[in-house]
């Protein structure tokens, strides 16, 4: 599946917005409640998976005769999170490119451990990124080209305890082979000056959040 995107819809907030990130050829991938969002808007999921506590039993019928691949398991004897099963899935396939779309929602906790997958993400070489109707959120541990598109603001929080020689090109606030420790906000809401950034790091694990507000 070299070449591929796959996009992993789950049950966190979503909206037409999410329609916008989908194209043609990408694989499809509807964790819990994601799924029943892809089919109600047109689409059939290549593989729907999931413990599907979130839906009734009609909807559950539904997903099931909708889907190219159903996979269930039991709420309670699991040990991973439905958007964790899902992109543990996806990562095996060896895509191009993973994109999470509904992985931030009103469970915090959810949201967070969400965030902490694309670590997993990243140790295996497959660029990946969650997108919501206002950020985008990567994780890297190298020199990264960033563009603006239509994000207004963009923060860098330390994913691991430290991250060291941080320096920034083309942004509004520059840093100088800087080092951000988890706890500090030095790295919040800084503007790209330019249609185009560079961030240099040495070590560590950068979190890259664009914001549209």
């Amino acid at each position: 599946m070299n070449g591929k995107r796959i996009i992993i819809v789950t049950g966190g907030t979503l909206g037409d917005w999410a329609l916008g990130d989908i194209q043609s050829d990408d694989i499809l991938v509807g964790s819990d409640r994601g799924a029943l969002y892809l089919i109600q808007h047109g689409y059939k999921p290549d593989i729907a998976m999931g413990d599907f506590d979130s839906v009734t039993e009609d909807e559950f019928e539904l997903i099931r005769a909708s889907s190219h691949t159903f996979v269930d398991c039991d709420p309670i004897f699991k040990d991973l999170t439905d958007t964790e099963m899902a992109f543990n899935w996806a990562l095996a396939q060896q895509p191009a490119h993973i994109t999470l779309l509904g992985a931030i929602g009103t469970r915090f906790d959810h949201s967070l451990a969400n965030v902490h997958l694309l670590r997993k993400g990243l140790e295996q070489g497959i660029s990946c990124a969650i997108v919501d109707a206002n950020n985008q959120i990567i994780v890297i541990q190298q020199s990264t080209s960033i563009a603006r598109g239509n994000y207004t603001h963009i923060s860098l929080l330390p994913l691991s305890m430290e991250v060291t020689g941080i320096t920034l090109h083309g942004f509004q606030y520059p840093l100088h082979n800087a080092t951000l420790q988890i706890g500090q906000s030095l790295g919040i809401s800084n503007v790209l000056a330019a249609s185009q950034g560079m961030i240099e790091l040495e070590t560590g694990l950068l979190l890259v959040i664009q914001s549209k507000d």
